[in-house]
């Protein structure tokens, strides 16, 4: 069973509200995405400390019904 791109789009916002995510399909198979997110909630932590937020909004999918997800993080230019 895959994970769609928009429940996985909407599982971050939830988590980040201010975040601005994109999300692409690599594979075209609903397993494999890349994922970019900007938030200021990422300012001061290091980059392990902000995948983890965006795993945890993931609330244990990630692994599971969500296989792959190349995640890029950064905060936003102020």
């Amino acid at each position: 069973m895959a994970m769609d791109a928009h429940e996985i789009e909407r599982m971050i916002k939830a988590a980040l509200p201010d975040a601005t995510v994109e999300i692409k399909d690599l594979a075209g198979d609903g397993d494999h995405y890349a994922a970019t997110v900007v938030s200021a909630a990422f300012k001061g932590k290091t980059r392990v400390q902000q995948h983890q937020m965006v795993y945890a909004a993931l609330q244990g999918n990630m692994g599971g019904v969500l296989h792959a997800l190349a995640l890029t993080t950064v905060t936003p230019d102020i």
